[in-house]
């Protein structure tokens, strides 16, 4: 699809983004890097138990995965160790075919686009840096502005509040069950995109799904982003 002006004629007038997993392939990455911290103190939890777990932030994965609290010593210890191996993996992640593309569209298109990730900031500025959109996204929301991370709806309710709009003017764009629940809570719509990993069925709260980035902009014509007709939160419309 090519670039150009348009009048924003859709019902939504602000975009919520996740980062992992929707604009970024690292939800790989982030599973082996919680993996590895917690094998290092003591905790032999499989790849397999975690990566489902991708899109909660550390302070609802941890007691999920193996009972711990963030805030105890031993679980900062785990946090603090798992985003240092993250880090030093950042040079292998890549961004979704049409990330770029899709976030210049949008913004041309006249929506409002803030981040909306349960990643902290350290790690925010890097992944956007390498989904080659951080020019285009002045405004972030992170777990440093949210108390609980998704699938608490702290996120969200914060990003809404920097947007300056209301929840049904709003959508987020996402690839977990997390995100949907998430935005759900905060009575937002979510467009779900399969390339964080997630089937069909898991997105199933979604109001469209799609492959990754590109797919949505390809088809956008068709997405809900382009409708003045409202959906109702978790009616799912695969296109």
């Amino acid at each position: 699809m090519e670039e150009q002006e348009t009048t924003l004629s859709s019902r939504y007038r602000g975009i919520l983004l996740d980062v992992d997993g929707t604009l970024v392939d690292s939800n790989d990455t982030h599973a082996d890097a919680w993996v590895r911290a917690l094998r290092e103190n003591g905790y032999d939890v499989s790849f397999e138990k975690i990566r489902p777990l991708m899109g909660m932030g550390g302070d609802n994965l941890l007691p999920t995965a193996v009972g711990l609290d963030k805030e105890s010593e031993e679980g900062k210890k785990i946090s603090e160790r798992r985003g240092e191996i993250f880090r030093e993996l950042l040079p292998t992640i890549r961004p979704f075919p049409g990330t770029r593309e899709l976030i210049s569209f949008l913004q041309k298109s006249g929506f409002q686009v803030v981040v909306a990730t349960s990643a902290p900031d350290q790690e925010v500025d890097p992944l956007l840096e390498i989904a080659q959109v951080r020019d285009l996204i002045p405004q972030q929301t992170t777990a440093d502005d949210a108390e609980n991370s998704k699938p608490d709806p702290d996120i969200i309710h914060a990003a809404l509040r920097r947007l300056g709009l209301p929840a049904e003017e709003t959508v987020l764009l996402g690839d977990t069950r997390f995100d949907i629940e998430a935005a759900a809570k905060a009575g937002v719509g979510t467009i779900a995109l399969r390339c964080g990993g997630a089937t069909n069925e898991e997105l199933a709260g979604a109001i469209a799904i799609y492959e990754d980035p590109e797919d949505l902009l390809e088809r956008f014509e068709a997405s809900p982003l382009a409708q003045a007709a409202p959906l109702e939160v978790g009616a799912l419309s695969p296109p």
